[in-house]
């Protein structure tokens, strides 16, 4: 338990600064480029790159690759292991290079057709500048997961700190040159350049550290048949769910010039506590869980994963309500700064209520797709990921009709709860274990900490509104007070309620033995 709630400490401490730096990094663009037509073609256009860093990098492949090294790490050490590793990014740079110059040639020729009007036009263009991206991000991603499996977080989870350095610093330096919009833009894609190739060398030269050797060689392995057999049913999987995003993104982006870039600030602001939290939990307890089905330890398995889903929906369920009840002033204190104004923050917030509702179930979904990779079992995620896209793509359609983007936010999150709601039943199936037996209390818990908490922020906020301020210095004393001042009580809540994991968390810090 010290060792997991150590590694939990250093992926979320590197996280926290990635995240830090990536709302430093959104709130600079959007006070460069606003809300416009030039910001939503830059985030549709950065679409494409990311989509194939979740296919093949940190999603499908890296889930069908943790499970055969960690066999092969216990089977025959950790030189075989890397051999093995060599193999997979052998294969996955050939196919890469093919994409990345196939997928430019084909941009730049639809750029250039005139079939396209012009703002498809201006999003073809900028996805061919982006798309090299891809490589990089995709290998980095791979060599993470192989630093996690020998024991190292810190270097892996950091790496996104580097974009956010080199997107700051690459806008920073384009606003000083020239105030063009366009100009602006080109700088922050050499931004997201930079920072690519920086994400790959330092987990590259980490790894090297360890043991691990590049080679170029192509020779046969017998565990890429393996390898195979979890990595397609997976790439549907990922596929499926990558759609999700794409199509939300489209259709917002055909609604208007600002939508696509309301929907991506309001995702943002719900990805910061599911990416601090949630996706530490999931990076650290995912070896384990490997590592409990090779060893064909079913009470390891299932204690590791019940105390995940209680950690990560201790987290999300608060987050959530403070999204929906604190989410104006946090957007006015963040983003109400240059060309974003009042007027986008109004657009914004019905978005992040909404997101702030779904929070809790993206964060099960996350969690347990893990649990079902780590089992090897790839199919049920492609089918369950293909409901949801139905359930998304058909529920967008009819409800931006009525809702306009709010409706595209709200198809996510009722994708995202019909999602957890399957990948548990098939989780907790085959284990007695796994019930729900073993979660409600701690769930009840955390939900009756989490509305005294919202109760507690939204008196706040009306008191705070009875000022004779600015519009701006209630917010800025809003959030300064009601953030941290809501995240004390609800933690002292869980205290005195006795949730298990915050015990075991507090008994380490006071014996000063977490570090």
């Amino acid at each position: 338990m010290l060792q997991n709630l150590r590694n939990i400490a250093v992926v979320s401490l590197s996280t926290v600064g990635s995240r830090v730096l990536g709302l430093v990094r959104d709130i600079l663009v959007f006070a460069a480029l606003g809300a416009g037509l030039w910001n939503s073609a830059f985030i549709l256009a950065q679409t494409l790159p990311n989509l194939f860093r979740r296919l093949l990098g940190e999603g499908a492949l890296t889930s069908a690759v943790v499970p055969v090294f960690s066999d092969v790490m216990e089977r025959d050490g950790q030189p075989a292991a890397f051999r093995f590793l060599n193999q997979v990014l052998v294969r996955l740079c050939l196919a890469l290079l093919g994409l990345v110059t196939g997928g430019m040639l084909l941009l730049a020729w639809l750029g250039h057709s005139g079939w396209l009007n012009e703002n498809w036009s201006l999003a073809s263009k900028l996805a061919v500048v982006l798309l090299p991206y891809m490589l990089c991000i995709c290998m980095a991603a791979i060599i993470c997961a192989g630093l996690n499996l020998v024991g190292r977080f810190a270097v892996a989870a950091s790496t996104p700190i580097l974009l956010n350095l080199a997107m700051i610093g690459m806008v920073s330096i384009g606003m000083c040159w020239s105030d063009s919009t366009p100009v602006l833009v080109y700088w922050l894609c050499g931004g997201v350049l930079l920072g690519g190739l920086l994400q790959l060398l330092l987990p590259a030269w980490d790894l090297y550290r360890q043991g691990w050797r590049p080679s170029l060689r192509l020779v046969p392995a017998t565990e890429m048949a393996e390898l195979w057999s979890l990595f397609l049913p997976g790439l549907l999987g990922a596929a499926v769910l990558q759609l999700n995003i794409l199509i939300s993104r489209v259709l917002a982006y055909s609604l208007d010039e600002s939508a696509a870039s309301l929907l991506y600030l309001a995702s943002r602001l719900m990805e910061l506590p599911l990416g601090v939290f949630t996706i530490a939990v999931a990076t650290v307890f995912f070896p384990l869980l490997a590592k409990a089905v090779s060893a064909k330890d079913e009470t390891a398995f299932a204690d590791s994963l019940l105390q995940g889903l209680r950690l990560v929906v201790a987290v999300g369920w608060p987050a959530g309500v403070g999204l929906i009840v604190l989410g104006h002033p946090i957007l006015q204190v963040l983003f109400q700064w240059g060309a974003f104004d009042a007027v986008g923050v109004r657009a914004t917030v019905p978005l992040i209520a909404i997101y702030g509702l779904g929070l809790p179930f993206y964060s099960i979904a996350t969690f347990c797709t893990r649990g079902l990779h780590a089992r090897k079992d790839m199919r049920t995620p492609v089918r369950v990921a293909g409901i949801c896209l139905c359930v998304n793509a058909i529920s967008a359609v009819i409800l931006m009709q009525f809702f306009g983007v709010s409706g595209l936010a709200l198809a996510n999150v009722l994708a995202a709860v019909l999602q957890s709601v399957l990948l548990w039943r098939k989780l907790s199936g085959p284990l007695e274990l796994l019930s729900l037996g073993r979660l409600r209390p701690a769930f009840g818990q955390i939900l009756l900490a989490g509305l005294l908490m919202g109760i507690f922020c939204y008196l706040g906020v009306r008191l705070g509104a009875l000022l004779d301020w600015s519009d701006k210095a209630q917010a800025i004393l809003v959030v300064a007070l009601l953030v941290p001042g809501g995240a004390t009580l609800y933690f002292v809540l869980l205290k005195l309620l006795r949730f298990e994991e915050l015990e075991q968390l507090v008994q380490l810090i006071l014996k000063r033995r977490l570090r």
